[in-house]
């Protein structure tokens, strides 16, 4: 099994079968993640060598391997017809696969468009988890996502259309207190417009190497606090309509917020105001990430 440059995986595929698919991230720009500032630089591994890794894979596991997922950080971005190539070996090989899972960016997805994605349904992708962070296009040009409100509603569209699960990551904080409000009503409107499966909430912890940590240090980008954070949760989840399991499966966050919306919404508000009571310093503390 080959493996070059960091390895991250989604929470939720802690039990799933890693095969590197692509190296790096083809965008690389946004301001508050280091994971690739440092390199390796982007490329697609050879359909061959990835052949060879998913064989190698079934010699080690057997028959019995349920789910795979194909790091790195945008393996969506890598050409339709590869991707179709792997994803129809993985299944071949391993007959009680239930999900094949990837990391992908709404621009990259976007620029499949709907015929491409449903290729990639039809070949045995079923799951995208995908970075939304912000539904407010000033954050995202703050952020350097490299996509807008629109495209994000767009791609998510046509990923939900094409049959292929989506998992879209909200990151709290992201637009410190001057956009808090926006943050929070621009990004429910976005995802009430997809209706994706999962809505996974993370927390805005600035890391190393990066520009928005400089931001923070210069006093140029103010942090909410814990109160703040939860307030900004709140007011985004009472705008929530859309049929989605919410779910905050991550160390920086404040509290752990799960349930299937809009029906759990009452309960998560509940939950966030009795948070609310107590003070921040039961909270974590801040920190600066190094991952």
């Amino acid at each position: 099994m080959h493996y070059e440059g960091p390895i991250y995986r989604p929470p939720s595929e802690a039990d799933s079968l890693l095969v590197q698919a692509t190296i790096g991230c083809p965008h690389n720009r946004c301001t508050f993640c280091m994971v690739y500032k440092d390199g390796p630089r982007y490329r697609v591994r050879p359909v061959a060598d990835i052949i060879n890794d998913l064989d190698q894979a079934r010699a080690l596991h057997g028959r019995g391997v349920r789910t795979i997922f194909f790091p790195a950080g945008n393996t969506i971005a890598m050409p339709t017809e590869d991707l179709c190539r792997i994803c129809g070996h993985a299944r071949r090989i391993f007959p009680h696969l239930e999900r094949i899972t990837v990391y992908g960016s709404s621009q990259y997805i976007h620029k499949k468009g709907p015929d491409q994605l449903k290729r990639l349904a039809d070949a045995g992708l079923n799951r995208i988890h995908v970075g939304l962070e912000s539904g407010d296009d000033v954050i995202l040009r703050l952020t350097q996502k490299g996509t807008t409100a629109r495209q994000q509603i767009e791609a998510g569209g046509w990923t939900m259309a094409a049959g292929i699960q989506l998992s879209l990551y909200v990151v709290l904080g992201l637009g410190g207190a001057a956009r808090t409000l926006p943050h929070a009503s621009r990004t429910a409107d976005v995802l009430n417009r997809i209706a994706p499966d999962f809505i996974r909430l993370r927390t805005f912890v600035p890391k190393r190497h990066t520009p928005l940590l400089k931001m923070v240090e210069s006093g140029a980008f103010e942090m909410l606090g814990p109160h703040g954070v939860l307030t900004e949760a709140a007011s985004m989840i009472r705008l929530l309509d859309a049929p989605s399991q919410l779910t905050s499966d991550h160390y920086t966050n404040y509290i752990n917020l799960e349930g299937r919306l809009p029906g759990c919404r009452n309960r998560l508000l509940d939950q966030i105001d009795d948070a609310l009571k107590r003070p921040e310093t039961d909270f974590r503390p801040f920190f600066i990430g190094d991952q």
